[in-house]
């Protein structure tokens, strides 16, 4: 049964604003009429990473390692994965939400070097310690976390992609939530990039849109009102400045509709098809020498 839309709504200013948990249980308590009806939202609403794993991380087709460097001087923690088969193959860089590098995004990792790529979910909470357990704990931390300190790690991981003798030095990014929002950023400030996707994230600063030379595809959820109503602003920008892109908004889904640890936000259908979209854009730009 699907949930009233103001949880779902309060659920999303409780993920973003951020709301202290125990206002945001206090007013879904209103709103669900008891703390049971509550307790049954937040199963649907909140992470559920053990039923949502689509890889395993021991998947005979691929390779993965934990990743701890130091690349132009700058620290880099992740997970790095790979497919078995031989040959070169575009780099991507995986791009978490604003809870860091949970096991999810880690899923989304090896699915992408499933789909043929060199991927690496970066850890950018590293700069303070890393991705703590606790996602609240996690998600408290953004605000501290330095713009420049993220358009850093970035970089120096999309160049440590490129330099891969397997590679075929060119890169790509996919971001989800607070990670689309970084990929706009890195389009702007790395001009290497070859292409961005952006799932459900901000638009960059319009004045510096010109920057960019990487092609986007950026896809949204038509529920999603605060993203999709800054979309026009930001598709002139890309317009006016020549840059290639598609925007998609895709109807009757809600904002994180690619999570598959949300039974509430996701979607399996619009996912798979925003998945296979991705893929193929990815592999278009990054995979010809």
């Amino acid at each position: 049964m699907a949930l009233d839309r103001a949880i779902v709504e309060l659920y999303d200013e409780y993920t973003h604003k951020p709301l202290d948990r125990r206002v945001f249980f206090n007013r879904l308590l209103t709103l669900a009429g008891s703390a049971a009806a509550a307790e049954a939202a937040l199963a649907l609403l909140e992470p559920n990473y053990a039923q949502a794993q689509q890889v395993a991380a021991d998947d005979a087709r691929i390779t993965a390692q934990r990743l701890d460097v130091t690349a132009d001087g700058v620290a880099l923690k992740g997970y790095l994965v790979a497919p078995r088969t031989a040959g070169r193959r575009g780099g991507v860089l995986v791009i978490h939400e604003n809870r860091g590098l949970n096991p999810h995004i880690e899923d989304v990792t090896r699915r992408m070097a499933l789909a043929g790529f060199t991927a690496l979910g970066l850890d950018f909470l590293t700069p303070l310690g890393g991705t703590p357990a606790d996602p609240d704990e996690a998600r408290n931390l953004f605000p501290r976390l330095p713009a420049e300190d993220v358009i850093r790690q970035g970089r120096a991981a999309l160049k440590l992609l490129a330099s891969r003798p397997d590679g075929t030095g060119k890169t790509g990014a996919i971001g989800f939530c607070w990670g689309g929002g970084v990929v706009n950023d890195l389009a702007v400030a790395v001009p290497d990039l070859a292409a961005g996707v952006v799932f459900y994230g901000r638009s960059p600063q319009l004045a510096s849109v010109p920057q960019i030379k990487a092609r986007l595809l950026i896809q949204h959820a038509a529920r999603d009102t605060r993203l999709v109503q800054a979309l026009p602003d930001y598709e002139a920008a890309l317009k006016a400045a020549g840059i290639r892109y598609e925007a998609i908004v895709y109807p009757d889904v809600d904002h994180a509709f690619l999570n598959d640890t949300s039974a509430e936000r996701y979607n399996a259908a619009t996912a798979r098809q925003a998945w296979e979209r991705s893929v193929a854009f990815l592999a278009a730009e990054t995979g010809a020498v």
